[in-house]
Parts: C-alpha cells; structure tokens; sequence
C-alpha cells in the first residue's frame, strides 16, 4: 500500500467526456446542452473529446467550450492514411487531446513509446493532453496493478520541456470501463497516490500541478465520493458524456461548493 497523504496544492477539477465512436451531427443539441449546463460551474473545467468529424461543428455549436479530438498521430504530416495529425486537431478548433486510451492500446495495438510520441507532438502543437493509463483484471487480481501502471506512465509521459503544463493523466481500469463495476475508494486513492509520486519523480514541483483523472464508469451517482479521493482532480468520462442530463451532474459533483 502506497502511504501518501495526497497533493497539498488544490487543484482545480477538470471533467472531461470521451464520445468514443458514437455522434453524428443530430447530436450537436447535445454539445449544446453540456456546454450551457456546465458554463453555470466555472470553478470546474469542462471538455468534450468528440469524433474527428463532429470537431468542427461542435466547435461553431459551442463557443468557448472546450472541444477536443480523442486520438492523432505522432507524425506532423505524412503518408498514413486514415489518421488525423495534431495541426488537422487545431486547425479544426480543437485545444485538447486524448492520447493512449486503453481501447487504442489493446485494439490498435500502440506502445508507450509511441503514446509519448503522440503527446509530445500534441504539446508542440499547442493542445492540452490527457495520458491515459490503466491496468486489465487480470493484473489487478494478481495484485500487480499499482507497479504495472506505474511502469505505463513512467513510459508514456512526455519528455518536451514546458510538458506538464499542458498535460492531465487519466487512470482508467480497463477492467471498469462500461462495465459499471468501480474500484473501491481505496484501490483509487492507492493508486492515484502512486501516480502522483510518478509525476513529481518525472516533473520535479510541476508535477504537483498536473490533475490525475479517474475514469471507468463515472456516474452522477458516484461521481461525488470518488472526488472526495485525494488526488482524484476530476474524471473522464465514457457512456454518461453522451447526455447532458447524466453529464452535467458529474460537473456538479466536481463543483466546491456542491460536490
């Protein structure tokens, strides 16, 4: 067990949505409503990672809210069909993206190195990162996860100078991903608490300021207990990003003077 007692600096909560592959233009009355909803809570940060082909339009749809991609390439340019660079993402009007997601890794197959490729290319670009790392059942139940998501991140967090930054982790179970099932309250804190210590050993005081996400079925249900949780400093969230009214309540949770 990890003896931390948590970030002495209070950081402001950053929520965060992840579309995933689902909305088509008929869901932009939806970015709308988030966006509306969530501007009542300024002391938490708000974004939607939308699909490459929504960007754009959400971007228009929502001014001033926080659109991002949920991918790109680590290459500026080039010959890769079928992949979006970090300028296609800005050009758009993105300011954020996700990179190593654990659906990334395990169907398209992408190493660390090459998450820390993508989010070094991100930063140069100008957009905000949100590093994802996390551990599969298997590893958990072999009590391995805490040094097995260490390890990812030691490998995945970016190098360029000025990165932390522009950087947030997410710490996502794979394991509780869509699945409805939660860590407990002390897995999360237990290893949040691990990766802050990560981040301070790679950014020295900077890596104080860099908010550790929890993701992994986040609900308006639970939102507010997990939190509570040192070093939780907001959430990424899958299936209840896709509503305004399962959404918005989580940002609420995050809020201060309501969460």
């Amino acid at each position: 067990m990890v003896k931390y007692q948590g970030n002495m600096m209070s950081l402001r909560k950053f929520v965060a949505g992840n579309w995933k592959m689902n909305g088509t233009g008929e869901n932009l009355a939806e970015v709308r409503a988030i966006a509306e909803g969530a501007a009542g809570y300024s002391s938490v940060d708000c974004a939607l990672c939308l699909p490459a082909t929504l960007i754009e339009r959400a971007v228009r749809a929502a001014p001033g809210f926080a659109i991002g991609g949920q991918d790109m390439h680590q290459a500026a340019s080039g010959a890769h069909t079928g992949s979006i660079s970090a300028s296609m993402l800005v050009d758009c009007g993105a300011t954020l993206t996700i990179v190593g997601h654990s659906e990334r890794r395990e169907e398209q197959h992408e190493s660390d190195a090459q998450i820390r490729a993508k989010a070094e290319t991100a930063i140069a670009a100008g957009l905000q990162v949100i590093v994802c790392v996390g551990e599969s059942d298997s590893v958990r139940g072999a009590g391995q996860a805490v040094a097995t998501v260490a390890a990812q991140l030691d490998s995945s967090l970016p190098q360029s100078e000025g990165a932390a930054a522009q950087l947030a982790v997410a710490y996502e179970p794979i394991w509780a991903i869509g699945t409805g099932k939660v860590p407990s309250i002390g897995d999360i804190g237990e290893m949040h608490a691990a990766l802050r210590q990560r981040l301070i050993r790679a950014y020295g005081e900077a890596g104080r300021s860099v908010r550790i996400l929890y993701g992994g079925s986040v609900k308006a249900a639970n939102a507010a207990e997990i939190f509570a949780v040192p070093d939780v400093d907001g959430a990424l969230v899958g299936g209840a990003s896709l509503k305004a009214v399962e959404f918005v309540p989580i940002v609420v949770a995050a809020n201060p003077a309501d969460g």
